[in-house]
């Protein structure tokens, strides 16, 4: 017993451990050649180090999805990928630039999906021959519609100057600090939201 406990006849209550969130890193192409995964490792040895969440990569296309609504194929992958992403607070979105916007691929797995996406944040690393802006300001938009909470700071990586023979990843040091102050983000505002819950 405390003094206070003592002084005031009663035991003064312990708070809970607070537990870790579950961020997701969501690669957002399936294609071969891809370099999301490489981005993806990248984001997530930098976030391991913060010990501030529970950061797993999530591949869309270990899910095997195929495009909405198609009818006679086999979609057995989407509970599956219902499961992963219900499971998360939080994401953190690696998204390259197809022809000015996001992946055919990323756009049809946000889409297979309502609920599990609502009230949750999410943060955008992007890259491509401008950073990936513009697919990362189509990407806005549709969060927006799933509920989604897009923070502000966005890492956007050049294949000019980022990556090497724009092949292998060689992200300048500026672009570590700046997934740090988006994942500061991402923890605040999936903290909260996590409260609506």
């Amino acid at each position: 017993m405390s003094i206070f406990s003592n002084l005031f006849g009663k035991q003064q209550e312990e708070e809970p451990p607070v537990e870790k969130l579950n961020i997701g890193i969501i690669l957002g192409s399936t294609r071969e050649g891809r370099l999301s995964p490489q981005v993806g490792n990248w984001v997530k040895d930098l976030a391991d180090k913060r010990e501030d969440a529970n950061y797993t990569i999530i591949d869309i296309a270990d899910y095997k999805l195929p495009l909405l609504g198609e009818v006679g194929v086999d979609a057995s992958g989407a509970a599956a990928w219902s499961e992963a992403v219900a499971k998360q607070d939080g994401f953190v979105f690696i998204a390259q630039e197809y022809n000015h916007s996001i992946t055919g691929a990323l756009k049809n797995a946000l889409d297979y999906l309502r609920v599990e996406w609502n009230n949750k944040a999410a943060g955008i690393v992007s890259y491509g021959s401008v950073g990936g802006a513009r697919a990362a300001e189509h990407l806005r938009g549709i969060l927006g519609e799933l509920s989604v909470a897009d923070v502000r700071v966005h890492p956007a990586l050049s294949l000019f100057t980022d990556f090497e023979n724009g092949a292998e990843l060689k992200a300048a040091p500026v672009q570590a600090d700046s997934v740090n102050q988006m994942l500061d983000q991402v923890i605040l505002w999936s903290t909260a939201l996590k409260t609506i819950r």
